[in-house]
């Protein structure tokens, strides 16, 4: 099994997926997904305490191994540190080339003079930003989901469900109904 956590501690028994009618009601599916944080406690208490039993809280696991500096055809996370280096490099060996014949060691010598220095250039403009921006976080990286809720209620309790979650900071919110047959 992949998961690290214990995820049945946040899994209740009385969480049912099954269609339910409940006295003509719509069925309704609140999911919304919040960082771990008191935020999350203090909506899933307060829709204890408003009488809403079918609550499941799943926290998501991160990924153990450590970004890759370099993307491949097969994997790419979309965070690049050669697109930028490679873009100056070019641009800088262009014009160590174009001035090349006008100075001294050539146009070669300065193409390549151009390549490694537009490329170290290139590869510190896009390391320092992000560098700095760990700091700034003290360390945290974006607003990533953590933990994914999903609420079973009926359909008037809806709106006090999603003023309840959006209250206590969800990062994002669906809902998902089924009609009674």
């Amino acid at each position: 099994m992949p998961f690290t956590k214990k995820t049945s501690n946040y899994k209740p028994y009385e969480f049912s997926m099954k269609l339910i009618i409940r006295q003509g009601n719509y069925i309704m599916y609140v999911i919304s997904s919040f960082t771990y944080s008191t935020h999350l406690e203090l909506a899933i208490s307060e829709l204890e305490l408003k009488g809403i039993k079918n609550i499941l809280a799943i926290p998501l696991d991160k990924p153990k191994e450590k970004r890759k500096l370099f993307d491949t055809i097969q994997q790419a996370d979309g965070i690049s540190l050669i697109d930028i280096a490679l873009i100056i490099g070019t641009v800088f060996m262009v014009l160590g080339f174009i001035y090349g014949f006008v100075l001294k060691w050539g146009p070669i010598i300065w193409g390549l003079i151009g390549l490694i220095g537009g490329g170290f250039l290139g590869f510190l403009i896009d390391v320092i930003p992000k560098k700095m921006g760990k700091r700034k976080k003290n360390g945290v990286e974006n607003n990533t989901t953590e933990v994914v809720i999903m609420v079973n209620c009926d359909d008037a309790q809806v709106e006090l469900v999603e003023d309840i979650l959006m209250r206590n900071l969800a990062i994002g919110m669906g809902r998902l109904d089924r009609k009674p047959t």
